[in-house]
């Protein structure tokens, strides 16, 4: 299940305003149904398990998509707001991220072998477990980091820049994020910066 247009930085929104359309899709994997949702992450969540599938799923994927979910932006990954719905849901879950468009071999190489790990970790109320692959290079990747904390810093530094002015004093602005790259010790962030797989658990409301 996956949303049929774009939702960075939705977070763990959902629906309720509006009806949801739910197909079926062509999906290149043998004997495995596949649906695009018109709604959030977090609503491909909620109607894949309590609407589409007969049984409520072992493990929830969320990802793997394009930009890392680390440090305080996580508050605004809808990939990880999809994880954080699979948890309300009493299911096991895991956001997956990679930080570059063009170089997936890291991600290639061990994607398989750190979810085959984490599937079976058990399922813990309140958390989810977050990876994130570094944008480098198979030999400039430095290895895995795992039980990595979640950094305090922000990712991306916003600001508004002002594109018109209206005669009533309102205004349109459009966002613009500035790359902050902040070393902190232990955490996803520093790891990520640093060409390594980050591993860790991020923390639900409880």
């Amino acid at each position: 299940m996956a949303p049929s247009a774009q939702n960075s930085a939705v977070s763990h929104s959902i629906t309720l305003r509006h009806s949801i359309e739910v197909h079926p899709h062509d999906f290149s994997v043998a004997n495995v149904k596949a649906y695009s949702c018109s709604g959030t992450p977090g609503d491909c969540v909620r109607v894949g398990s309590l609407c589409i599938m007969d049984n409520k799923p072992d493990v929830v994927l969320s990802g793997i998509n394009f930009g890392v979910n680390v440090a305080s932006d996580i508050q605004y990954s809808a990939t990880a707001g999809a994880a954080f719905e699979a948890e309300f849901q009493g299911c096991h879950a895991i956001a997956v991220s990679e930080a570059a468009t063009d170089r997936h071999e890291v991600t290639d190489k061990f994607l398989f072998k750190i979810l085959e790990e984490l599937i079976y970790e058990p399922y813990v109320e309140g958390e989810i477990w977050n990876v994130n692959f570094p944008g480098c290079s198979l030999d400039e990747c430095r290895g895995i980091l795992r039980d990595r904390k979640v950094s305090r810093k922000a990712y991306f530094k916003d600001h508004y820049n002002l594109l018109k002015r209206f005669p009533d004093g309102g205004m349109e602005l459009m966002v613009e994020g500035i790359h902050t790259p902040a070393e902190e010790k232990d955490t996803d962030y520093a790891a990520v910066l640093g060409n390594f797989i980050s591993i860790g658990k991020v923390k639900n409301i409880r």
